[in-house]
């Protein structure tokens, strides 16, 4: 079965559908900086790429849409880089100076425009969590807020699917939670490299299906 394929009844997601599962939904970096066609034309975006980012994040609107009318929590994860404590890793690994200050190109600067929801945002009593780099995981307490909530599975979407969001499913993965990760829900600036992800997602890290599948799934675990 090819990694996009929505995966028959068997399997997993069984386990999920059970009654008294409780979901939530984690939204991953969909943030000008990384969904604006305005600002990503520099990552080399071809048109037909730019078109379905442009669809996905319709669809993670959708989906957010639908887990608010079925009662499952919706966590926003967003990026929120620091000029008083610029992640020098990746400076350097962009050839940059690590000893330098942030650079003016870096995405997602706290207060700026670029840091601002795309299109989608959280509603009033939401849970918010910054990060610094790409996991939600890594030096906040996203790990401690969905254990305080209950929460027994993560649907895990957004922007993009080899960085920030295979990075936040496979540490929730690792804390022990099943992933699912709805392929038309997330997007990469490269379509290859976007398949890529998907497959790697699936082989070790989340059950990668469609935003169909997981509404069905809630659907059954709510019922």
């Amino acid at each position: 079965m090819a990694a996009t394929d929505a995966p028959a009844r068997s399997g997993p997601l069984d386990r999920l559908r059970a009654p008294g599962q409780r979901p939530a939904l984690v939204v991953v970096d969909v943030q000008r900086d990384f969904g604006d066609p305005d600002r990503i034309g520099a990552y080399g975006c071809t048109p037909q790429t730019l078109a379905a980012i442009d669809a996905t994040v319709t669809r993670i609107g959708a989906l957010v849409d639908r887990a608010r009318a079925v009662g499952v929590p919706v966590v926003w994860v967003e990026l929120g880089s620091d000029p008083g404590r610029p992640w020098r890793a990746s400076t350097w690994l962009r050839g940059g100076d690590y000893d330098g200050p942030m650079g003016l190109d870096e995405p997602c600067v706290i207060g700026s425009e670029g840091a601002a929801w795309y299109r989608v945002a959280p509603a009033p009593g939401e849970d918010r969590v910054v990060k610094r780099g790409y996991s939600g995981f890594l030096g906040t307490d996203l790990e401690a807020r969905l254990r305080s909530a209950g929460i027994d599975w993560l649907t895990v979407v957004g922007l993009t699917s080899e960085c920030c969001v295979a990075a936040t499913a496979q540490d929730a993965f690792q804390l022990d939670w099943p992933v699912v990760v709805p392929a038309d829900a997330t997007a990469a600036y490269d379509d290859a490299v976007h398949a890529a992800a998907l497959v790697q997602l699936g082989l070790n890290v989340a059950v990668v299906t469609d935003v169909d599948t997981v509404t069905a799934v809630w659907d059954e675990a709510l019922a």
